[in-house]
């Protein structure tokens, strides 16, 4: 492994602790995000179904 491969892991092992540390201090914001990020996924579900269902029942 050369130079820059190891500063990466080593980066990426501290960056994985603070963001373990960050999600535990703020939990409480982290749950209202994700349950944003489910609506926001269900929301473009919903809309990539309708736009499939147009699709298809122009055909």
């Amino acid at each position: 492994m050369d130079k820059t491969g190891i500063a990466a892991l080593v980066v990426g092992i501290v960056l994985l602790i603070l963001g373990g540390y960050a999600i535990w201090a703020f939990l409480p914001d982290v749950i209202v995000a994700v349950k944003g990020l489910i609506g926001i996924v269900v929301l473009l579900a919903g809309l990539m179904l309708i736009i499939f269902g147009i699709l298809i029942f122009r055909e």
